[in-house]
């Protein structure tokens, strides 16, 4: 499975047997705001953290702090405390 950056639509984009599933993001300053879910209801939990973990990856080789806004993902960060590094400071899940 890859994970794509759709720039034009900035969403990164992971194609599945049930459809496709994207993270719509904004991007400002060296922050990455993860803001909005789609295709999340026919998708199976692991699809969903290898997307999740795939952005992340992303932004931690780009040095890019992380801010979500979308429940979903907000829910995986207080699932995972090992990727609240990607934070900015004063954040606090």
């Amino acid at each position: 499975m890859e994970i794509k950056n759709n720039e034009l639509l900035r969403q990164f984009e992971l194609q599945t047997e049930n459809g496709m599933l994207s993270v719509e993001y904004s991007l400002q300053e060296r922050k990455i705001f993860l803001t909005k879910l789609k295709g999340w209801e026919n998708d199976v939990q692991e699809q969903s953290a290898f997307l999740i973990k795939g952005v992340l990856s992303l932004a931690e080789k780009n040095k890019w702090r992380v801010v979500p806004t979308h429940p979903k993902i907000v829910s995986f960060f207080r699932s995972n405390p090992a990727y609240k590094e990607l934070l900015p400071p004063g954040i606090r899940i």
